[in-house]
């Protein structure tokens, strides 16, 4: 019954506002992940994470990457390029996300994610990072607003890259606009209190507090994750290039 209650709980959390010095008081910046049942792990990096040695990160069990490639609809970031193409020479599996605007269309967002990563260069589905940033934590936008931006960037997206782009966000995020409308996208769910266990998740960022060897930005921190099956599970769902190796 404990139990119960503890998962009802986390997963609860996305329906409230929290100040940030109440969630610090109450909540850990690193959720707790059983490695046996969660062995696939990974990480999500933008140019906060500096130069990165990727072969030192694949040292690590590191199984899979998300690149951060773009925001909005004119925004690159800065790292990207180099990330990809040095990535490429390992047996990480990568793929590279988009950062969603409230405040730009959905196509002119879409086609500056396209003109910064081609299909071949990602070997996970394409991601949208949907979460709220500067004001919108106040002035949230409208569900009807926001349908008409993120449905045509995930059609646009399906139709280049021929698969349906992960979906990342936060629980309230998902509670406000996510749940019950895109549920053929996988989800990459955020939550660094405890497993979201209600929710039908794909990857799950359990921490934006890790720590690990072998990048040298001024952050010194980078988001762990992990994927919700076996490495066989990984590997059935998505075959690895034959220029790159399987996980073992």
């Amino acid at each position: 019954m404990h139990i119960i209650k503890r998962n009802i709980l986390c997963s609860l959390l996305g329906s409230f506002l929290i100040t940030a010095a109440a969630a610090s008081a109450l909540f850990f910046a690193t959720a707790k992940v059983n490695k046996a049942k969660y062995p696939v792990f990974g990480v999500d990096v933008s140019n906060y994470q500096g130069d990165i040695n990727w072969q030192e990160l694949e040292s690590q069990n590191v199984s899979f990457a998300f690149i951060k490639a773009t925001e909005g609809s004119g925004h690159t970031d800065e790292s990207v390029r180099r990330n990809l193409d040095r990535a490429a020479s390992t047996g990480i599996r990568v793929s590279a996300y988009h950062f969603f605007s409230f405040d730009s269309a959905g196509d002119t967002q879409a086609e500056n994610f396209i003109s910064s990563v081609s299909p071949e260069e990602i070997d996970l589905p394409p991601v949208i990072d949907i979460e709220y940033y500067a004001d919108k934590r106040s002035n949230k936008p409208s569900k009807e607003e926001t349908e008409k931006i993120l449905r045509p960037l995930i059609e646009r997206l399906e139709a280049y890259y021929g698969v349906k782009p992960i979906i990342y966000t936060t629980l309230p995020v998902y509670f406000r606009y996510i749940r019950g409308n895109y549920s053929d996208c996988p989800l990459w769910i955020r939550n660094v209190n405890c497993e979201p266990d209600l929710l039908s998740w794909k990857f799950w960022q359990y921490s934006d507090k890790g720590v690990l060897t072998g990048y040298d930005g001024d952050e010194e921190h980078i988001d762990l994750n992990v994927y919700n099956g076996s490495a066989e599970d990984f590997e059935k769902e998505f075959p690895m290039p034959n220029n790159k190796k399987a996980i073992s």
